[in-house]
């Protein structure tokens, strides 16, 4: 036998676990609940209606808490809930506080963050409405929303990544991607 087709044997399972696991990478990748959100897609709020309703900048009290939302194909209805790296953290509040990147990617004073902390991966669930800003509970990392939701104290090794929106039809919709990768990266 050639010297170039032998291989050994923790290559050859190397390569049997490759084949074994891509028909499931494979479908992964093309389930429409796990693809990140999409140019068009509207948001609705996580735990909603059985009959999702698409948000509108009026239903998120401005200055008040954060909602949870789901981005959700607004042709097929599929609700892109299959990775919770998908979960958007709206807020409304003046955009006159807003910096310039983030008064570009609001919508009617809606920014939409990663409510997904880069840190470890906790959601980040605090509202201080006094300082108006965002705190994840596991390590404390603070973000300020009105600018790009940058990390102002924690551990936190970069902001959350903000989800550029637009107004649909008078509902909210994604405008763009992500802008930087939603999650955390582990060590």
């Amino acid at each position: 036998m050639c010297g170039a087709w032998r291989i050994g044997r923790r290559r050859a399972l190397e390569l049997g676990l490759c084949f074994a696991l891509l028909p499931r990478q494979a479908l992964a990748q093309t389930e429409p609940a796990r693809e990140r959100p999409k140019e068009g897609d509207l948001l609705i709020a996580v735990g909603g209606a059985s009959t999702p309703e698409p948000l509108k900048a009026d239903d998120l009290p401005l200055d008040g808490k954060q909602t949870l939302a789901w981005p959700m194909e607004p042709e097929t209805k599929v609700v892109r809930n299959g990775s919770r790296l998908n979960k958007v953290l709206l807020l409304r509040l003046d955009p006159e506080g807003f910096d310039p990147e983030t008064k570009e990617r609001a919508a009617d004073g809606v920014v939409g963050y990663s409510a997904i902390c880069p840190h470890t991966g906790c959601d980040v669930t605090n509202w201080h409405p006094d300082r108006q800003v965002l705190e994840c509970p596991c390590h404390y990392s603070i973000y300020d929303p009105k600018e790009e939701a940058k990390v102002l104290s924690g551990p936190s090794p970069r902001r959350l990544p903000a989800l550029p929106l637009k107004i649909v039809d008078g509902r909210l919709a994604v405008a763009k991607p992500f802008i930087g990768r939603p999650g955390f990266q582990q060590m």
